[in-house]
């Protein structure tokens, strides 16, 4: 379609914030000033015959578009509201030029109509456009319900046309309207109309699963709502037909007051529970009120165990220990003196004072397998109490022991509080289990959370994060167990009293694998009591050549692999029951023993059968144990100078290598020790088993002796082991563990030990069958200690010292 461009002077009707494209036809409220002045002026130039036309301008924010539509009025009259109007029909686009006089008020322009030029017939690209924008505008009118308009907008052939029938759309901005006028261009301006409407189409199908996702939601409450409501209508109706009252379990009220609680813990409860009958069922809330409610109730407020007869029978209670525990004994006369003062507070009326009971914490401290988790199921026997272990082991979150705020989803009180509940009882025996292993991070520190628990001037009113009302544990007997002391922490080794499981004598673990072990693992091998029978001596090869512990655990197990290999046999016909195992016939049922004492070994393949090995004793977290510094002197021509330390050393025990060294540099000439060596080769110091790191200063005289030994070409007594720290000046200091350090030498078949002078005091502690078959040396100097590990030097022969490869 093509039209001839045309001169126009039209007055001017603007139109604020909307937009008349040809072939629309528009009402128009002729109250506003402007609008009545150009429909006035139209009028008036008007030639008769001729209905009066006018120029539609948009103005956006003042500002007149470069091009208008020339608009015929049709009509003058009332609109629908009353107010007077005239119905104007948009004609074709007219491109404004400069401003001119005219009759009225109205502002009149020059202008030229645009032409538009259409090739026919349509190219392929337009035809689909044409389609597209039907399609779309079919699709959109059918959601609007607008059915008559349908037929009316696919009779359009015209591309002009239906580019600007777009100009009906209400979804379109006054600015895309504008840009639809301006755009001189049908197949431009119906791609832009196409691109709108299919903008417009996915934001609605959005909105619309939107609002279908919300309405299903609401539904799904409304339903649920109902049928509850309907629920609850039955199970009333269904109590009043079988005479029975509501299900008092949903009851809370009636079970709080029937509770026997703590004053303020029944108002705290009450008061929950009337929060519980304001919020609806629905309500989160609702669920926290009952969780808590459920563990307030579940809580034995005022349940109490009577301390046994046993518990104030102190003779009593040192026969249950005795039965449970062979050995310990300074262990168990601990616990009876723990026991027998609290009768002694019980009986004068001690047990409260200002509100606080007293009593100690004890931290049983020792390496595994030596019966602290079952001492203290042993002192809940001797007292008639119950029995709870609370495991610590890798607890990171203070949350653990204090409990969470009940507002947390999956929240849950603290340990404590849950011992309290599965015992039952206000008053059981608690054991914290590996206290030691307790760590801290993001998350805050159970070790401190577990100050107020056992301090008994606090615990008395704990207070759980869940429960958040006081909780008197004062009654509580807390018992802590631990592998190693350095790993609690200062303040919580504060509130316990220490008790020290050191280990056990080869003698107690015979005694307690006859009359404890083996009876409970014949009964889990299937055996009958007598039906195997281990003799002594078998029991004492497998407690010091086929385990070598300071616990029993590994004896257990290697009993219980005895029995399953007779018991095996058995079955097949091999042997025949009852069967006495003896020490020669541990060999053939379990193979070779894996510990074999150095004092036992051919004295050429001892690893002290050449100068520069020494036997130390440490202590570890598994118990006393032996370990053995080498030392070597480099090649002078192609070694390195200076000190090498292997063997994974801590910090402590590298500067006792270097203060050996040091004394032995300063002090070689007396010692008769060619020093000039070891300003001229480099020394190393090695400790085997260098996967497990070794620190502490109690190897400082093992040091010392390894490098004297190396440079004078004496060997060291294969029968001698050694500890203490030594100083710069040669004195030896003391160290821990003495008991512990003296028990792996008996084990390790050691039969003279070296320890410090002002250590003496410690042998108290050990057990009088090791000191029988130890020769102890307390020593103050260094020099005694060379003096009595050294062998007698060779007559006269160079000392032949050993040259690191």
């Amino acid at each position: 379609m093509a039209s001839t461009s045309t001169s126009l002077t039209l007055p001017v009707l603007p139109l604020d914030d909307e937009v008349v494209l040809p072939g629309m036809v528009v009402p128009l409220d002729l109250s506003d000033a402007d609008v009545r002045a150009a429909v006035e002026a139209a009028q008036a130039a008007a030639s008769s015959g001729n209905k009066p036309r006018v120029l539609l301008v948009p103005r956006v924010d003042g500002t007149y578009a470069g091009i208008g539509t020339l608009g015929r009025i049709e009509q003058v009259g009332r609109l629908s509201d009353g107010d007077p109007g005239a119905l104007i029909r948009g004609l074709g686009r007219v491109r404004i030029g400069s401003g001119t006089t005219g009759p009225g008020a109205a502002l009149w322009v020059e202008g030229t109509t645009v032409e538009e030029t259409v090739p026919e017939p349509l190219p392929g690209s337009v035809a689909e456009l044409v389609t597209e924008y039907k399609a779309l505008a079919t699709s959109w009118l059918r959601k609007r319900g607008a059915w008559q308009v349908v037929d009316r907008v696919q009779q359009i052939e015209d591309v002009p046309t239906l580019a600007d029938n777009s100009g009906y759309s209400p979804f379109l901005t006054t600015e895309q309207k504008v840009q639809l006028l301006e755009t001189v261009d049908p197949v431009a301006r119906l791609k832009f109309a196409t691109e709108a409407l299919r903008h417009h189409l996915a934001e609605q199908d959005v909105a619309e699963s939107i609002a279908k996702d919300v309405q299903e939601g609401v539904d799904k409450q409304q339903r649920e709502f109902m049928l509850r409501r309907q629920l609850e209508a039955v199970r009333k109706e269904l109590a009043g037909l079988n005479g029975d009252p509501e299900d008092e379990s949903d009851d809370y009220r009636a079970r709080v007051e029937a509770a026997d609680l703590p004053e303020d813990v029944r108002k705290a409860a009450l008061k929950e529970v009337d929060k519980l009958e304001r919020s609806s069922d629905q309500s989160p809330d609702a669920s926290w009120i009952r969780t808590w409610l459920d563990t307030v109730l579940e809580l034995p407020w005022n349940e109490r165990t009577d301390d046994s007869a046993s518990a104030y029978d102190i003779a009593g209670a040192k026969e249950v220990l005795d039965a449970d525990h062979s050995g310990l004994e300074d262990v168990k006369e601990r616990i009876t003196e723990y026991l027998a003062v609290r009768k002694r507070r019980a009986e004068r009326g001690l047990g409260l004072v200002g509100g606080r009971r007293g009593g100690a914490v004890l931290a049983l401290v020792g390496p595994p397998g030596v019966g602290k988790t079952s001492l203290g199921e042993s002192v809940a026997r001797a007292m008639g109490r119950k029995f709870v272990r609370v495991a610590l082991g890798g607890v990171r979150d203070e949350a653990e022991i204090r409990g969470h705020r009940r507002t947390y989803v999956g929240a849950l009180p603290g340990r404590i509080v849950r011992a309290i509940k599965e015992a039952g009882s206000m008053n059981p025996v608690v054991l914290l289990d590996e206290i030691d292993k307790v760590g801290s991070d993001f998350r805050g520190d159970p070790a401190a959370a577990l100050l107020e628990v056992l301090d008994p001037a606090q615990n008395h009113t704990f207070r759980d994060h869940y429960l958040e009302v006081e909780l008197d544990l004062s009654d509580v007997v807390f018992l802590a167990t631990a592998n190693v002391l350095e790993a609690i922490p200062e303040p919580l080794l504060d509130r316990m009293e220490l008790v020290r499981l050191d280990g056990y004598t080869e003698d107690e673990k015979v005694v307690i694998a006859r009359d404890h072990l083996l009876p409970r693992q014949l009964e889990r091998a299937g055996l009958e009591p007598g039906e195997v029978t281990l003799e002594d001596d078998a029991l004492r090869k497998l407690a010091g050549e086929y385990t070598r512990e300071a616990g029993v655990r590994n004896l257990e197990r290697a009993i219980a692999r005895l029995l399953r290999k007779v018991a095996a046999q058995h079955e097949l016909g091999e042997r025949k029951l009852p069967f006495t195992v003896g020490a020669d016939e541990l060999r053939p049922l379990i193979g070779r023993p894996h510990h074999t004492p150095e004092s036992a070994q051919d004295p050429a393949e001892r690893r002290t059968a050449v100068p520069g090995v020494v036997t130390g004793l440490a202590v570890t977290g598994a118990g006393g144990d032996v370990l053995y510094v080498e030392a070597s002197l480099a090649d002078p021509e192609t070694g390195a100078s200076g000190l090498q330390l292997t063997g994974q050393l801590g910090d402590v025990m590298k500067e006792s290598a270097h203060i050996a060294l040091s004394f032995l540099r300063s002090h070689g000439a007396e010692l008769e020790l060619p020093v000039a060596d070891l300003k001229e080769r480099g020394v190393h110091l090695h400790v085997p088993a260098g996967a497990v790191p070794k620190d502490g200063p109690s190897a400082g005289v093992t040091m010392t002796t390894a490098l004297a030994s190396l440079l004078s070409g004496r060997q060291v007594r294969p029968d001698v082991a050694m500890t203490g720290e030594v100083s710069l000046t040669g004195r030896v200091l003391p160290i821990g563990g003495v008991k512990q350090k003296l028990l792996a030498a008996h084990r390790a078949g050691i039969t003279t030990v070296i320890i410090p002078k002002r250590n003496e005091p410690d042998l108290d502690d050990v057990p009088a069958e090791i000191l029988e078959d130890l020769e102890v040396h307390p020593v103050a100097d260094v020099r005694q200690v060379l003096e009595l590990a050294l062998t007698p030097a060779s007559n006269g022969a160079a000392p032949e010292v050993p040259v690191a490869a």
